[in-house]
């Protein structure tokens, strides 16, 4: 039987620098669960992850402005030119944009909320568009912000409605980053091979971005 793992803070602050307290903290994996593209590896806040994968290193992209700044966000020239269709949100619903990040082996990231916020015990960083970012800006924030990775966006994947938001969703491919550095939304960040993410994404919410996945690669 595992030893039980004691609630303790975040190493992010939350919002107003308040301190974020993970109640049930994630075990991350071993070393050689990540050079396995059939294996899930699991990345903890400020947790050892290997120097590369997929012959892209991990290494800190802190930009301090980031949070704050639209200018950090802006279009990035490693982005291929991708047409998307327009987006019409049902009325009363906010406008929020997400990403599907994939690994060259094959495994795609995703997010445990912390204290499994909003329901999800994994899903894929999404957020509401704050001022002055787009969907495309927000998505690479949100990949930031949820997962420490920098990405650059690679196509348009699907819109989903869900309770109070619908959200565009992107593929994207890391370029930089690293999940250690996962803010204080994140409790965890995963790296799942294609055909098991139906057993960790299990969300309703998520349901229609595993089909449309599915529908890509048919």
């Amino acid at each position: 039987m595992s030893p039980l793992i004691p609630p303790h803070p975040h190493p992010r602050r939350g919002p107003q620098g308040r301190s974020v307290s993970i109640d049930s903290p994630s075990i991350p994996s071993p070393p050689e669960q990540w050079l396995d593209p059939a294996a899930i590896a699991l990345a903890v806040p400020d947790g050892l992850v290997p120097t590369a994968l997929n012959g892209i290193g991990f290494a800190r992209w802190w930009e301090p402005a980031a949070w704050t700044d639209p200018a950090c966000w802006a279009d990035d020239p490693a982005e291929a030119a991708f047409d998307e269709p327009p987006f019409e949100p049902p009325a009363g619903l906010a406008p929020a944009a997400g990403v599907v990040t994939l690994e060259p082996d094959g495994r795609v990231w995703l997010v445990a909320p912390t204290n499994g916020y909003g329901g999800y015990k994994v899903t894929f960083p999404k957020g509401k568009l704050e001022p002055g970012l787009g969907h495309r800006a927000s998505a690479r924030k949100e990949a930031w912000e949820e997962c420490g990775l920098r990405v650059a966006l690679t196509g348009f994947l699907a819109d989903v409605s869900r309770s109070t938001s619908h959200t565009r969703y992107y593929l994207a491919r890391r370029i930089g980053g690293t999940p250690a550095d996962m803010g204080w939304e994140s409790q965890a960040v995963w790296l799942v091979p294609r055909l098991r993410l139906a057993e960790v994404a299990t969300h309703a919410n998520d349901q229609p971005l595993l089909a449309a996945l599915a529908a890509r690669e048919a």
